[in-house]
């Protein structure tokens, strides 16, 4: 959702959704679709695909034809790596248009190549260059694994760590007691300076827009986005009165 209302403030503000047809893929447009309307966007069009499909030229040429300024991907894993090199080979990013990935992190980036995932455009909460306390950990990641963290991977050593202070802070690690200090508690780590847990239990912080950089532009391996725009997590998340939670009702 962050990368519709980010792009549409740059003035990208036309779109075309080429999207897994299962719930996730459906979810994943509507919820970018609605964000993209909100902010004064239109979408012109889109395209479902079975999963797992290996040949996505057809819609692609849906997409170059709907002369769309974005060229949303509505999916994940090995369908997002597949359908960003059809892409590259179709040329929908030297032709002009962009192309947006609504699931992505770098560890795909890096699995694809610059040379095929130049432009693309992608939103992530964490990014190991973004600043001293970020490349810090990822330094420390990578002497462990030989590889830099993704979001995912950052995320998850957070939350960790988060839960652990909630122990402690808490005196016990009675589940409602921690649940309790998880809530209070701030998040200000290397994954985030300023997360925080809402009542319905989501993890709220700020999200960052991307852009893969060209060959050309990359210094070492890992050096991969530049950072187009920061989405504060109060903008990026529905608030948890919103989320649709019972419990926050």
């Amino acid at each position: 959702m962050s990368t519709g209302g980010a792009l549409v403030k740059t003035g990208a503000d036309t779109w075309f959704f080429i999207t897994v047809d299962y719930a996730f893929g459906h979810a994943l447009e509507q919820d970018t679709s609605d964000v993209i309307t909100a902010s004064g966007g239109k979408v012109l069009g889109h395209v479902f695909y079975p999963l797992n499909t290996p040949d996505f030229s057809s819609f692609l040429l849906q997409a170059q034809s709907s002369k769309a300024k974005i060229v949303a991907v509505a999916n994940a894993g090995q369908d997002a790596i597949n359908s960003i090199k059809q892409a590259a080979e179709f040329g929908i990013v030297a032709g002009g248009q962009r192309l947006a990935a609504l699931l992505i992190t770098a560890a795909e980036v890096h699995g694809l190549g610059l040379e095929a995932a130049q432009g693309l455009v992608l939103s992530e909460s964490y990014y190991w260059d973004l600043n001293d306390r970020t490349r810090e950990f990822g330094e420390r990641f990578f002497k462990r694994t030989g590889r830099m963290p993704n979001m995912i991977q950052a995320g998850t050593y957070s939350a960790t760590l988060q839960y652990l202070k909630a122990v402690k802070a808490a005196g016990t690690k009675d589940s409602d007691a921690v649940a309790k200090k998880l809530k209070e508690l701030p998040v200000d780590d290397a994954f985030t300076s300023n997360g925080r847990v809402q009542a319905n239990g989501r993890m709220v912080t700020d999200l960052y827009l991307f852009e893969v950089k060209k060959p050309s532009e990359s210094k070492r391996d890992w050096d991969y986005y530049k950072l187009l725009a920061t989405v504060p997590g109060e903008t990026a998340y529905l608030t948890a009165a919103n989320s649709g939670c019972p419990l926050t009702k």
